[in-house]
Order: structure tokens, then C-alpha cells, then sequence
């Protein structure tokens, strides 16, 4: 049976906390849809979310339909969609490794494993606007508007956006090891880069499949 898409939300959010992305009641997740957005009211957590705690909202950000206040970062959302047709859902959140590299201002760009390299060239850094501010969202906007899928939110989080939440999800996971693997080969000496060369090949395998 097809999941609704308020089950969808609620099963990928769970997902989310159950990988220890979504700490507390941190971050977000959203869904396009034809025209409007659904996405989690403020102050929810991941892995508790219910149907009512999943709102309704336009593209300028006014609340359509729920009793609860829509995320903070609604505008956000609303900004990337504006930008970006072939994206249909999105996920915000502040996952502690991922963070790591956000507070140190080191955007992810060295192709140390293959997945990584032919999903992203790099994932930049949005320089820090306060948390919820139509600046943060404007500027996180242009960056998805120049062709980035996901960019590191200065001293915040993470911002990802895909066709659907399912993939969302797996090249969200795909980063958080991305940045674990990184942390471990520093420890053992220094991450070692995948050569250029071998970084295109990888690209055209995938472009084959």
C-alpha cells in the first residue's frame, strides 16, 4: 500500500532521528507538492511527529491548512523550491558531524570515496545568517539556484534537496559518512583524494547505469 504523504514525512523523519541526524527538536523536512508544500510545524521532534504536527503551507510561506505554526525555516523551503523545479522535497537538519565541518567553515569538496564523487563535486558553505531570517533563505536559495544540491549552513546545519524524501534521505547518509570516513582518515594520517582522473571514470560508469 502507497504511503500517504504525511506517512511518507513521518516515516523518513523517524529514519532521520533513528540515525541520530535530527537531534532534539531540531530541523525540518518538506514536500512539494502541486501547489503548495507540506512541512513539520515548529518544535517538533523527528521521531515523534504525528499527522497534525505536518503542515500546509503556500509558496510565500502562509500557513493553508493545520493547527500548528510551520517550521521556522519555511521560507527556506519555499526559496529552493521557487529555484529549483526537478527538486520535490527536502530535508534541514543539524546533525552533529555534519555540523562540525559547518562551525569550522570547511565546505566538502576532496573525492575520497566513490559515491561521494559522483553525486557531488563539492558541498559549499552559505556564509552564517541568523537561523530563520528571510537573509538565510534568500542567499541558500541562489546557491541551489547555481546547481548545488545540498550546502552546509555556516554554524548551523546541513540543507539537502532531491527528486523525493527517499533519496533526501540516502545521499543525506551518504554525506554524514562522507564526513565520518573523513574524521577516522585524518586520525590515521591524512584522507588521500581519489585522482581526477579516476574521479571522471567513476562518473561515467554511473552515467552508463
Amino acid at each position: 500500500m502507497e504511503l500517504s504523504q504525511k506517512e511518507n514525512i513521518i516515516y523518513w523523519a523517524k529514519r532521520l532521528y533513528q540515525r541520530q541526524m535530527s537531534p532534539s527538536t531540531s530541523g525540518n523536512i518538506s514536500i512539494k507538492t502541486k501547489n503548495s508544500i507540506l512541512i513539520t510545524a515548529s518544535g517538533t521532534c523527528a521521531n515523534d511527529l504525528e499527522k497534525d504536527d505536518i503542515v500546509l503551507i503556500d509558496f510565500n510561506g502562509n500557513l493553508v491548512e493545520g493547527n500548528k505554526k510551520p517550521s521556522s525555516e519555511k521560507i527556506m523551503h519555499c526559496e529552493i523550491y521557487t529555484k529549483r523545479d526537478d527538486i520535490g522535497a527536502i530535508i534541514h537538519c543539524h546533525c552533529p558531524v555534519l555540523c562540525a565541518w559547518s562551525v569550522a567553515n570547511a565546505p566538502m569538496k576532496m573525492p575520497i570515496l566513490p559515491d561521494f564523487a559522483v553525486l557531488f563535486d563539492e558541498i559549499p558553505i552559505v556564509p552564517y545568517y541568523c537561523p530563520s531570517t528571510i537573509e538565510l533563505a534568500q542567499v541558500t536559495g541562489e546557491y541551489f539556484e547555481d546547481g548545488c544540491n545540498a550546502v552546509l549552513l555556516q554554524n548551523h546545519g546541513i540543507v539537502l534537496g532531491a527528486v523525493n524524501l527517499k533519496e533526501a534521505f540516502y545521499q543525506l547518509d551518504l554525506i554524514r559518512a562522507y564526513a565520518e570516513t573523513w574524521f577516522g582518515a585524518e586520525i590515521l594520517g591524512g584522507a588521500k583524494p581519489i585522482r581526477k582522473k579516476e574521479v571522471e571514470e567513476l562518473r561515467q560508469l554511473y552515467r552508463k547505469k
